[in-house]
């Protein structure tokens, strides 16, 4: 089975994987310097565009994605050759951190505008529209002090503690960081059905065959739902996966007409 690897499938595997192993050896946290952050946080740095793809959060999210990349990876790079698809791999991991955090930027800076808003006009339903906005996983968690600042809304301690609560939500929110090949690997989906649209996978959590299509455009559907309808706790960079599936879209339109243009 081994034997089917391409070189630059089997080179991204052993660096993700060397990466993710590595990483518990170190004496310092690599997190903090090769994991996408957003671009208004202090911890930004712009080589992290790149570097993301090769740092996993744990042992499910790094055989997820080396999984696909080992299961898809090799058909891609045989229809390809191994130049072009690793300009694919990078290009569509690279661009879903771009795209990301662009849209992560809009985000925190609306967040940032409605905490200074806050800071000069605090008040009881202020600060619930604030925590049900930015932060509804904690809603629960903050439901005492909500209630407290709503019964005694000319307490200035509960002023002065909600002004530190929506501090630190969104200092939290911005130096929260993005890592894994998921967008890669999602643009490798994209891809292959794409390309290979009819041909029939054999799924271990399916009990029949389903072809690429219809597996790839089921699982972006539940992607586009997943970042609309998030559930507290859900810190999947869903936007990212669907932004590997845009950009390998627009790479094999680009890479078609080329292929017309000169034959």
């Amino acid at each position: 089975m081994f034997n089917n690897l391409t070189p630059v499938v089997k080179n991204l595997l052993i660096i993700t994987i060397g990466m993710f192993v590595l990483s518990g050896f170190l004496s310092f946290n690599i997190v903090g310097i090769a994991a996408l952050y957003n671009p208004i946080s202090g911890n930004f740095q712009p080589w992290q565009f790149f570097t993301y793809m090769f740092l996993h959060g744990g042992l499910g999210h790094l055989f997820g994605n080396m999984f696909a990349l080992f299961i898809f990876g090799p058909l891609l790079e045989r229809f390809w050759g191994s130049n072009r698809f690793l300009i694919f791999y990078l290009v569509t991991g690279v661009g879903a951190g771009v795209i990301y955090a662009g849209v992560n930027y809009l985000d925190m800076r609306s967040m940032k505008q409605d905490m200074e808003i806050y800071m000069t006009n605090p008040s009881p339903d202020a600060f619930s529209r604030y925590v049900g906005s930015h932060a509804s996983g904690l809603y629960r968690n903050l439901y005492d002090i909500i209630d407290q600042y709503e019964r005694n809304p000319q307490s200035a301690q509960l002023e002065r503690e909600t002004k530190q609560y929506v501090q630190l939500i969104y200092e939290r929110s911005a130096n929260i960081p993005m890592i894994g090949a998921s967008g890669a690997i999602f643009g490798i989906l994209a891809a292959f059905a794409l390309l290979f649209p009819n041909t029939e996978l054999f799924l271990l959590f399916f009990p029949f065959p389903i072809k690429a299509k219809y597996f790839v455009g089921f699982y972006l559907l539940y992607e586009l739902y997943a970042e609309f309808n998030r559930t507290p706790g859900d810190n999947i960079a869903h936007l990212a996966h669907l932004a590997g599936a845009l950009i390998a879209f627009v790479l094999l339109r680009l890479w078609r007409k080329e292929r017309n243009r000169f034959y």
